[in-house]
């Protein structure tokens, strides 16, 4: 296909997305469910599961593997700029003060995980087709650790936005949660990748690198930012030059942490913290965010969908695996979570929320399974079986919350980005 061809499909293709994202989105409040899920629930339709399955030749024109690898960049480029400006909106000031039950959860989330799936792996991992075999038995419990414990980090993020939760306790705590979490899954699986190639290098790097650029995006590129952004901060307006700037900070944070292995999402959210709370971060947040909702981020949520085949579950076993991992992944995160943040001094009630909104895995967890795919680590069917997974949880989450969420009245607000 010739790059003109191609151009010319893509604004076909980007039509049938934009309108499949949007009618499913409006179909949400009928199902109990936020765009976000919705939007993942298109891509699934978009994919070869249902619309390569119903017309294939339609799903042939409009997706060839050159227009889903094209979808893919900008579904990045969509993914990093919103996760950019969640990161604007994170309050600091909250999660300092809640930064003990933030890591106790995270902890949680990730270590009961990691316990359920060392006994799942011990049946699993004899069963043929699910891995590959030069995969041994604490290779397997080490990357389905990973699987359960991630957390949905943008889905998450826009669970808790569209839930106006972005100033409460409740969702900082989850979100930092999340992020924390999400941290240690891409461990689990650089330290599998290492081990399987035998290069301990590889993990090294990743921990030591992210926890690097960690420091000194806060320590040196927060406060020179505000030194930096002090004209616009007193009141003067935000001009083409400072958006591109800051745009260009971030594709240079964004190339960075997917060099490290830690992905590119991490580190527009980190710098998004280190950007100036007050005018600056809102002036921002008001560019950058609409086109980067209405248009770029349905194409991350359908990119994955395209890539998923719901039609490897053809047998009572791969039924029953399923079920097994859905079971220890809600255990895994909805319990776990709930109990680490009940006994960290949150309410019944607000526990039940975290866990709930911990649970949903969605794409992170997929962009996991796409990298444990083209490593070798698992098969196309473990990988539609994790699918199956991520779906569930996630669609769980928004539902479980709102039966167990509070009285607005009763969330904790800040009222301005700290």
């Amino acid at each position: 296909m010739t790059s003109f061809e191609l151009s010319v499909r893509f604004f076909l293709a980007l039509a049938a997305i934009l309108a499949t994202c949007r009618v499913a989105s409006l179909l949400g409040p009928l199902f109990g469910q936020p765009a976000v899920v919705m939007e993942m629930i298109a891509g699934v339709l978009l994919g070869p599961s249902v619309l390569g399955w119903l017309w294939p030749e339609a799903k042939s024109y409009l997706f060839p593997a050159e227009m889903v690898q094209f979808v893919g960049v900008i579904a990045q480029l969509g993914l990093a700029l919103y996760m950019f400006c969640v990161g604007m909106e994170f309050r600091t000031g909250v999660f300092a003060a809640n930064r003990r039950q933030g890591i106790i959860v995270s902890v949680a989330g990730a270590a009961v995980p990691f316990l359920l799936a060392v006994m799942a792996v011990t049946t699993l991992h004899s069963q043929p087709g699910l891995f590959q075999p030069e995969v041994t038995r604490w290779h397997a419990a080490l990357f389905t650790a990973a699987a359960l414990s991630i957390t949905a980090f943008p889905m998450l993020a826009r669970i808790i936005r569209e839930n106006r939760l972005t100033g409460t306790s409740m969702g900082t705590v989850a979100l930092a949660a999340g992020a924390l979490d999400d941290v240690l899954a891409w461990c689990f699986l650089s330290i599998v990748i290492a081990s399987l190639k035998s290069d301990w290098a590889i993990a090294a790097i990743t921990i030591g690198a992210g926890g690097a650029f960690a420091f000194v995006t806060l320590t040196v590129i927060r406060p020179a930012m505000r030194v930096i952004a002090s004209p616009v901060l007193a009141g003067k307006p935000l001009t083409q030059g400072w958006l591109s700037g800051v745009l260009v900070l971030l594709a240079v944070a964004c190339y960075l942490t997917d060099i490290i292995g830690i992905y590119a999402i991490l580190g527009a959210f980190m710098l998004g913290i280190s950007m100036p709370r007050g005018g600056f971060a809102e002036k921002l947040v008001e560019r950058i965010e609409p086109l980067t909702v209405s248009l770029l981020l349905p194409m991350f949520f359908v990119f994955s969908g395209l890539n998923t085949s719901i039609g490897l579950l053809d047998s009572a076993s791969a039924i029953w695996t399923t079920l097994l991992l859905l079971v220890a992944a809600c255990i895994g995160k909805g319990v776990g979570c709930s109990l680490a943040a009940k006994l960290t001094g949150s309410s019944t009630r607000d526990a039940l929320c975290i866990g709930s909104l911990m649970n949903a895995r969605g794409l992170m967890e997929l962009i996991v399974l796409n990298i444990a795919l083209d490593h070798n680590i698992i098969t196309p069917k473990f990988f539609s079986i994790m699918v199956v997974v991520a779906i569930i949880t996630t669609a769980m989450a928004t539902p479980l919350f709102r039966l167990f969420r509070p009285a607005p009245s009763k969330l904790e607000t800040i009222p301005a980005m700290t």
